[in-house]
């Protein structure tokens, strides 16, 4: 009985560790190397298909601004959908802000994104009008990351050896229209 229970702690332990976005201390890029791309700064909403505790999946707003703070950074704030994000206390009021800066990776862009102390990576893509925002998944490598190189590295092996890239389906944003 008492392996059982350790067994089922266990299980649940890795389904709640899997489904997280990457966090780091470092950033792709020590400091800021690529300008900010105008096209981003504003704002940017879209429904996004989040699943329920009824195993209903269901649709909340996301709207993510971006400003600009310098040549090379951008303020960044997220509203919507935030009470799964409750529990990782990442929200003051009802808004996610941060700051963020765009690195390059193999021709790919990626936003450094700091919120409270931490980095997250997420891959952006840009197609037509609208924006896609794709945080890499907690589990996107097994290495220990230990600078920014290494960080860097990691990225750009697992693009390359991947057929499809791991994102964290609860904290992507897919197909963002610009809003007024």
């Amino acid at each position: 009985m008492k392996c059982k229970l350790h067994i089922s702690i266990l299980c649940c332990l890795c389904i709640l560790l899997w489904g997280c976005p990457y966090e780091s201390p470092y950033a792709i890029d020590i400091a800021a190397q690529q300008p900010i791309d105008e096209y981003l700064l504003g704002k940017w909403a879209a429904m996004i298909p989040r699943p329920s505790p009824e195993g209903q999946p269901r649709e909340e707003a996301v709207k993510i601004i971006f400003q600009k703070r310098t040549d090379m950074e951008y303020d960044v704030a997220i509203t919507g959908y935030l009470d799964d994000l409750k529990r990782r206390h990442l929200i003051s009021g009802d808004t996610i802000k941060g700051t963020a800066f765009l690195s390059l990776i193999d021709n790919r862009q990626f936003l450094n994104i700091f919120i409270y102390g931490k980095v997250y990576i997420a891959e952006v893509k840009q197609k037509d009008k609208t924006l896609n925002i794709l945080a890499l998944a907690e589990h996107f490598t097994s290495k220990f990351i230990k600078s920014s190189d290494a960080l860097r590295n990691a990225v750009s092996v697992h693009y390359k050896t991947r057929p499809v890239p791991v994102y964290d389906d609860w904290f992507v944003a897919k197909n963002m229209q610009r809003v007024n």
